[in-house]
């Protein structure tokens, strides 16, 4: 039988902060755990010293951060790499939530380390993190909008209803395991999200 992987210890949703942001494709991220903190009626609390709003939750007989960073996203690292030393959560132990252009709007994936792909909250955090990759990472699907030209655009835009019921959906299905993540149950987590995906 396999051994449990590593509890995670800091859960992070990646967005911009703002009114003018708020509920776009880049912001997927902050939407889900905003979500888990009014599911585990845990507000979040404006907290400077982590450049961010933060909570605590608890799951069971475990408990875990969540943090959103409320620097902008290319100065995500700022907010992780604060909370991270300042309660020494390793980076093994973090969970980070972000949009992901590769995946169709509905799908969602759990993956452990690899690099930034070009999304430049990834990118600060594992400059912030000294390079170091480990995090998890749960990648909200967005879809593509066909030309590297007009990305920039498009994550900083509002889903058409018919996708952003898609990403609500699977915002819904990743939220249910997050449970397992806090556990340290990684094959189960990974087992139940992936197989409720869209086929």
């Amino acid at each position: 039988m396999q051994a449990p992987s590593t509890p995670v210890k800091l859960i992070v949703g990646l967005g911009n902060p703002g009114a003018e942001y708020a509920h776009t494709r880049h912001n997927a991220g902050q939407d889900l755990v905003e979500e888990l903190s009014r599911d585990y009626s845990e507000p979040l609390q404006d907290t400077p010293k982590f450049f961010g709003a933060s909570c605590r939750i608890f799951i069971g007989t475990r408990d875990a951060r969540l943090l959103v960073p409320t620097t902008f996203m290319n100065l995500s690292g700022q907010a992780v790499a604060a909370l991270a030393n300042f309660y020494k959560i390793e980076p093994e132990e973090i969970l980070v939530i972000h949009d992901e252009l590769d995946l169709s709007p509905g799908d969602v994936r759990l993956k452990r380390g690899g690099g930034h792909g070009g999304h430049n909250g990834l990118r600060d955090i594992i400059s912030a993190l000294g390079n170091n990759k480990n995090f998890a990472r749960l990648r909200v699907g967005i879809g593509h909008p066909g030309n590297a030209k007009q990305v920039s655009g498009y994550v900083l835009k509002r889903a058409p209803q018919d996708q952003q019921i898609e990403i609500d959906n699977a915002l819904s299905r990743a939220q249910k395991i997050i449970p397992f993540v806090v556990a340290g149950e990684w094959e189960t987590a990974v087992r139940e999200l992936h197989s409720s995906n869209p086929k």
